[in-house]
């Protein structure tokens, strides 16, 4: 761990890492909940959803006005929102500001109010996300790719499922709180301008009360099989593609980044030039890495007229397995110099870092230093992004379309 950062632990399990930034005049944090979407009851997918959008209505003994206008009167810019594995607090201040921000984040963990009249309000704001996803194509493909791509609860949408929402109530809503919001495995990353003794006795004041409680297992359920196809009248054709990689705490994992970057890494990337530009395929293309704990995937997207859909599949996944063809040195040095950039950006965002070692510490138990990524990246070598294309070029991919036709496998079922 780097000199500059510290971690420790309350009585209560709750894990702290702060990183002092003597350079900047604001402070962030990112505090980490294992009680995401994974832990919804089967059938109530959307109960962790329900209960992040409950956080804010009210804490503390101060109602949903009063908690909004003591954060705003801090200048606290903030967020909770769900994913699956975590539920996520972020928020990000002026340094001077920070440690009378603790106590507010803290009243909305310990002593959230729950009431039973801002529960309907709630989910039917949940209600409007989830069919504000139907309506959009492209949102909607890539959550049931994420489906069809882990194995269920892992694949399961974090914001839950329209068909189980009217079955959830305020009891369960409850119920998840006392059961998972706790502070045994949950992860809090400070970065800004701050003193570490000053932030551990606010923290230990804001968080030192809230109870720790057993800790629960996820077991993972069945991963539905592909080609999916889903029928839609439109002129256009939405395609989902993903397959195997490694997770982030892999020690290849920035080999595989430099794989994924060259194909969709900006406008010079290979998917673009060739599937879009050269070929004039289609309108949108791109791919990115998706990390769970232990698993990694690709997930790549095109979407494109009907009539070209056909190609557009052929194509790209023609394009992704000759990943290992001809990379050059110029097509690495500009992955590199589009990572470099983002470090810079990172060094001055004090919500990124906080979040990054909250992050780091989950998949990797550690800190990961920016000079240590930076490192990373500059040692990375042709042949060495050409030997993991080779060694992980897809054996098998899933497929998920939408449109109003399906299109013929053959490229990706070809694979195994």
């Amino acid at each position: 761990m780097p000199q500059s950062t510290q971690s420790f632990r309350l009585s209560n399990g709750l894990l702290v890492i702060v990183e002092p930034m003597q350079d900047v005049q604001s402070a962030a944090v990112t505090l980490l909940v294992p009680a995401g979407g994974v832990y919804d009851a089967v059938g109530r997918c959307g109960t962790a959803a329900v209960l992040t959008e409950m956080f804010t209505r009210g804490a503390g003994g101060l109602s949903t006005r009063e908690l909004s206008a003591a954060m705003d009167n801090l200048g606290l810019q903030r967020s909770a929102y769900v994913g699956n594995a975590h539920v996520t607090f972020s928020a990000a201040t002026t340094a001077d500001r920070i440690i009378d921000a603790l106590p507010l984040i803290g009243s909305m963990l310990t002593a959230p109010h729950l009431a039973d009249d801002d529960f309907e309000p709630a989910r039917d704001l949940i209600e409007q996300s989830l069919m504000s996803l139907e309506d959009e194509p492209r949102q909607r493909l890539g959550k049931v790719l994420r489906e069809y791509s882990y194995a269920a609860p892992w694949g399961n949408s974090a914001e839950g499922e329209l068909s189980d929402l009217p079955t959830i109530t305020i009891d369960d809503v409850r119920s998840h709180y006392q059961k998972f919001i706790r502070p045994n495995e949950a992860i809090l990353g400070i970065a800004g301008n701050v003193d570490i003794d000053e932030i551990r006795d606010a923290i230990e004041a804001s968080l030192g009360n809230w109870k720790s409680g057993e800790v629960s297992d996820v077991i993972a359920g069945d991963l539905p099989q592909s080609p999916h196809h889903i029928e839609h009248d439109s002129a256009q054709t939405h395609i989902g593609l993903s397959w195997n990689t490694v997770p982030y705490r892999h020690d290849r994992y920035f080999d595989a980044w430099a794989a994924v970057s060259l194909l969709s890494g900006g406008m010079s990337s290979r998917l673009f030039t060739e599937v879009r530009e050269r070929r004039g395929l289609c309108y949108a293309i791109s791919a990115s890495l998706s990390t769970l704990l232990n698993e990694g995937r690709v997930f790549a997207y095109a979407g494109t007229t009907t009539e070209r859909a056909q190609e557009t599949l052929d194509v790209t996944v023609a394009e992704i397995l000759r990943l290992p063809e001809g990379i050059t040195e110029d097509e690495l040095q500009r992955c590199k110099a589009r990572a470099k950039s983002s470090l810079i950006m990172q060094q001055e965002s004090t919500t990124s870092r906080s979040s990054s070692l909250a992050r780091d510490m989950f998949h990797l138990g550690r800190v990961v230093t920016l000079d240590e990524i930076n490192t990373r990246i500059n040692a990375l070598t042709t042949s060495q992004v050409r030997e993991f294309a080779i060694e992980y070029a897809p054996k098998a991919m899933v497929l998920v379309t939408i449109g109003p036709q399906e299109l013929s496998p053959a490229c990706v079922t070809s694979l195994g």
